[in-house]
C-alpha cells in the first residue's frame, strides 16, 4: 500500500530502526497542524461511530502486525484517531490499543518453542525483533495524535514506542527459555569468532542492541559474557604460557586485546569495554606477570628485543601492579648482569668498555621501551651504583686506566667529537663510584706519564676531562691535576730561557737538554733512584741547576731518572737510525760505545740501575720487536750470566724507532703501592675530620661522631676503620674518653 507522509516525533530508542525497517517511510518534523489541506468537519460522536472507528483502526493495526495491505487510507486513519481524541475517549483508545498489541506480542512466543539450531534461533529472534520495531513505528505513526496529547499529558503512561518495548521485553525476552537460548546463542557465536571462525556480526549487533534497548543487557548478557570470557582466557593463558616463548605470548596478548576492542566497536555495548578489557588483561597478564618476567625478561634484554620490550611495558602498564613488578625484575637484572662484569677479575681488561656498552643498552631500553619513565631511570642508576661498588676500588682504578687509553697519543678514536662523547659516557659511570679518591690517584699517575713522556693525544681533550671532573667533584678534587698542567706550561717558559742561557755559555753542549720542573705536592710520589750518568750528562745537569737556582733561590731540585727519556743516534750496517728510548735504555746502549759485549752483572755495575728495572730494560732492547742488542743465550727472559752485544745487523723500515719502554708499563707492585697511598690518605682525612668535628662540638657520643663522619667523608669507610682512627687519636691525646661514660668523647685542646 502507498505510504503517505506522516508526522513523527522523536522516538526514544526507536529511530535507529526507522531506516532499517521502513526505508520508504518519509519523516517530517513540524510543529504546525497535520493534513490541513484535507481537513474536514468532524463527524458527530455516537456510540456506533466510536465502535466503527475503533474496528477500522484495529483492522489497520492487525494488517500492520500481519504484514498485509491496509484497507484504509492512512490519512483517514490518522484523522479518525484525532477525532476520537477530541471526543475525550483517549483513555479507552489507549487501553484498547495496548491490549491489541499485547495480544499480538503474546502470540509471537509460540514460534520460539521449537528447538532449531542456535543460529536459526538467533535469526528468528532477530527477524521477530525487526518486525516488531517496524510495526510499532507504523502503529505509532497512525496513533501519533494520541501519543502527543493524551500520553504526553499523563506522565505515568509510557509512550506507544515505550509500550512496544515493554511488551516485547515482558512477553518475549523475559521468557526464561527464550532469554537463555538467545544469550547462549550469542555467546556461542562470540566464542566461534574468538576461535577464528567468521560470524554474522550484523546479527550480533542487532540482537545485542535489542537487549540494550530493552534494558536487560547487563543482567541477561553481560554478566554471563564476562564469566565465559574469564573462563576462556584463564584456560588459554595457562596453556600458552607453557607452549609459547615470551615474545610470542606477548604478541598473542596484544592481538587478543585488539580483537576484544574491535568487538566492542562492532557489536558490544560501550559499557562492556572496561570490564571486558580488564578481564582479558587480568587472565592473560595479571595472573602470569611473575612467570612472564622470570621466563623471558632476561632473554629480551640480553638480545635487545626493543619491539617486545616496548610491548611488555605497554601491556604491564595496563595491569594493576604490573609496573612495580617489572621495575623490580629490571633492577635485579641490571644488578646481576653488572655484577658479573665487575665481579670477574678475568674480565678486568674489558670491564669499562663492557660497562659503557651495558649502560648504553639500558639507557636505550629505558628511553625507547619504557617511555623515559623516571622511576625506571632512577632504578637503573641505583642498580648501577649498587653493583659497581660491590668490588671496592678496582672499577675506579680501571676507569682511570680506560680514560688514559683514550687520552693517550695513538688512540684510534677518529675525531675530537667522538672522544668528547666517550668522556661524557665515562663520567656517567664515574658518578656511580664511591671511592673517587682511588680514581684520582690512578688518574693522576697516568696523567703524569702522558704529560712527561709527551703521550697526550690532545691538550683540549685533557682540559675537557679536567673540567668535567671539576664540575662533578669540585675544585679541591682537581687542584693538584690543574697544578700539573701549570708546571708543564711553566717548564716550557723556563726551557726557552735556559736555551738562551746556554747560547751565551763559552762551552755549549752538543746534547739538547729538556727539563720539566715538577712541584712535588702536585705530582705522584716517585721513588728516588741513584744511577751512574755519563760525565757529560752530569755536567749538563749541574749547568741547569746553577741556572734554575740562580732564578729561584731557596728551592731544592731532585732529579728523577726513572722519568727521563732520550733520542740516540746509532749506526748500523743498514745505515744511520735514531732510537727513541728511556733514560735507563740510554745508559745501557751508551756502554756499547766502550765495548762489544757485556754480562748482566757488568751492565748493572756500570749503570747502577736496580736489578728488576735493569732486567726489564735489557728485555726491551734484546727480546722485543726492535732488537738493537743480541742476548746470549737466546730467550724471552733475562737471567743471571746472560751476555749482550750490539746487533750491527739490525734493520727497520723507519728512520726513528721507538723502542717499547717496558718500565713505563705499570707493574703489580705499582698498583698495590698506589692503592696503599690512597688508603693512607684516607686515614689522614678521617683523622682530620674527627679532630675538626671534636674541636667544634667539644663533647660528642660515639654514635653521633660516626654519623657526622659519614656526612663529611666522601669515600666509603667501615665502622671498624673509624673506630681504629678514633682510638689512634685518643692514644695521641687529641681527644679522650669520658671517665663515667666510655661512649662519650671530649676534645683535648
Amino acid at each position: 500500500s502507498p505510504v503517505c507522509p506522516m508526522y513523527i516525533s522523536d522516538i526514544s530508542s526507536g529511530p535507529q530502526f526507522l531506516y532499517q525497517c521502513i526505508p520508504n517511510l518519509f519523516v517530517f518534523i513540524d510543529s504546525g497542524p497535520v493534513f490541513q489541506a484535507h481537513s474536514r468537519a468532524k463527524p458527530k460522536l455516537t456510540e456506533t461511530y466510536t465502535e466503527d472507528t475503533w474496528l477500522k483502526l484495529r483492522d489497520a493495526v492487525g494488517a500492520i502486525q500481519n504484514s498485509t495491505s491496509i484497507k484504509y487510507n492512512l490519512e483517514e486513519l490518522y484523522q479518525a484517531v484525532e477525532n476520537l481524541c477530541s471526543y475525550k475517549v483517549s483513555p479507552m483508545l489507549y487501553k484498547q490499543l495496548r491490549q491489541v498489541c499485547e495480544d499480538h506480542v503474546q502470540a509471537q512466543i509460540h514460534q520460539f518453542r521449537e528447538y532449531p539450531s542456535l543460529l536459526s534461533f538467533l535469526k528468528r529472534m532477530n527477524r521477530c525483533w525487526q518486525d516488531h520495531c517496524r510495526q510499532t513505528i507504523m502503529i505509532r505513526s497512525i496513533f501519533l495524535f494520541l501519543d502527543r496529547t493524551y500520553v504526553l499529558q499523563n506522565s505515568l503512561l509510557p509512550s506507544i514506542w515505550d509500550t512496544g518495548l515493554e511488551l516485547f521485553r515482558t512477553h518475549i525476552v523475559s521468557d526464561s527459555m527464550v532469554q537463555s537460548r538467545a544469550v547462549e546463542g550469542i555467546l556461542e557465536q562470540i566464542e566461534r569468532e574468538r576461535n577464528g571462525e567468521t560470524v554474522d556480526r550484523s546479527l550480533l549487533r542487532s540482537l545485542l542492541g535489542m537487549l540494550s534497548d530493552l534494558q536487560v543487557y547487563k543482567e541477561s548478557f553481560e554478566q554471563r559474557f564476562l564469566v565465559e570470557t574469564e573462563r576462556l582466557y584463564a584456560a588459554e593463558g595457562q596453556r600458552l604460557m607453557l607452549e609459547r616463548d615470551v615474545p610470542e605470548y606477548l604478541h598473542h596478548v596484544a592481538r587478543r586485546l585488539d580483537e576484544e576492542n574491535d568487538r566492542i566497536i562492532s557489536y558490544l555495548d560501550q559499557s562492556t569495554q572496561k570490564p571486558l578489557i580488564s578481564t582479558v588483561e587480568k587472565q592473560l597478564l595479571g595472573e602470569h606477570m611473575t612467570a612472564i618476567l622470570q621466563k623471558g625478561l632476561c632473554t629480551l634484554l640480553d638480545e635487545n628485543r626493543v619491539t617486545e620490550l616496548t610491548l611488555l611495558y605497554q601491556l604491564f602498564s595496563k595491569v594493576k601492579g604490573g609496573l612495580p613488578v617489572l621495575l623490580q625484575f629490571w633492577r635485579d637484572y641490571i644488578k646481576n648482569f653488572g655484577g658479573e662484569i665487575v665481579g670477574s677479575p678475568e674480565k678486568d681488561k674489558d670491564m669499562v668498555q663492557e660497562l659503557l656498552d651495558f649502560k648504553d643498552k639500558m639507557d636505550n631500553v629505558a628511553h625507547r621501551c619504557f617511555q623515559r619513565n623516571e622511576t625506571f631511570i632512577n632504578a637503573m642508576k641505583e642498580a648501577f651504583e649498587s653493583f659497581i661498588n660491590k668490588r671496592p676500588n678496582k672499577p675506579a682504578e680501571l676507569i682511570a686506566k680506560y680514560v688514559d687509553s683514550k687520552l693517550r697519543a695513538g688512540n684510534k678514536e677518529a675525531t675530537e667529537e667522538e672522544l668528547e662523547r666517550i668522556l661524557d659516557k665515562i663520567m656517567i659511570i664515574f658518578r656511580f663510584i664511591h671511592g673517587k679518591d682511588v680514581f684520582e690517584a690512578f688518574y693522576k699517575k697516568d696523567l703524569a706519564k702522558r704529560l712527561l713522556v709527551g703521550k697526550s693525544a690532545s691538550v683540549d681533550a685533557e682540559k675537557s676531562m679536567l673540567s668535567k671532573l671539576k664540575h662533578e667533584c669540585g675544585a679541591a678534587f682537581t687542584s693538584k691535576l690543574e697544578g700539573m698542567f701549570k708546571d708543564m706550561e711553566l717548564s716550557k717558559d723556563i726551557m726557552i730561557q735556559f736555551k738562551q742561557y746556554m747560547q751565551n755559555q763559552s762551552e755549549p753542549s752538543n746534547i739538547e737538554l729538556t727539563v720539566n720542573i715538577l712541584t712535588m705536592g702536585y705530582w705522584p710520589t716517585y721513588t728516588p733512584m741513584e744511577v751512574h750518568l755519563p760525565a757529560e750528562m752530569v755536567k749538563l745537569q749541574e749547568v741547569f741547576k746553577m741556572f734554575y737556582l740562580g732564578k729561584h733561590s731557596g728551592r731544592k731540585l731532585q732529579w728523577q731518572p726513572t722519568l727521563g727519556h732520550a733520542v740516540l743516534k746509532a749506526e748500523f750496517k743498514e745505515g744511520k737510525k735514531e732510537l727513541q728510548v728511556s733514560l735507563f735504555q740510554t745508559l745501557v746502549l751508551l756502554m756499547f760505545n766502550e765495548g762489544e759485549e757485556f754480562t748482566l752483572e757488568e751492565i748493572q755495575t756500570a749503570t747502577g740501575i736496580e736489578d728488576g728495572e735493569l732486567r726489564r730494560t735489557l728485555q726491551s732492547l734484546a727480546c722485543g720487536k726492535a732488537r738493537v742488542l743480541n742476548k746470549n743465550p737466546r730467550g724471552k727472559d733475562v737471567e743471571d750470566g746472560d751476555r749482550f752485544n750490539f746487533n750491527n745487523d739490525f734493520k727497520h723500515k723507519l728512520f726513528r724507532i721507538k723502542i717499547n719502554q717496558i718500565q713505563m708499563k705499570e707493574t703489580v707492585e705499582e698498583q698495590v703501592s698506589t692503592t696503599e697511598r690512597v688508603f693512607q690518605d684516607r686515614q689522614y682525612q678521617i683523622d682530620a675530620a674527627v679532630v675538626r668535628i671534636m674541636k667544634m662540638r667539644k663533647t660528642l657520643s660515639h654514635n653521633l661522631l660516626v654519623s657526622e663522619l659519614y656526612n663529611q667523608l666522601k669515600f666509603p669507610v667501615k665502622p671498624g676503620d673509624l673506630k681504629k682512627r678514633i682510638e689512634s687519636l685518643i692514644d695521641r691525646d687529641y681527644m679522650e674518653r669520658d671517665k663515667e661514660s666510655p661512649n662519650q668523647y671530649h676534645y683535648v685542646a
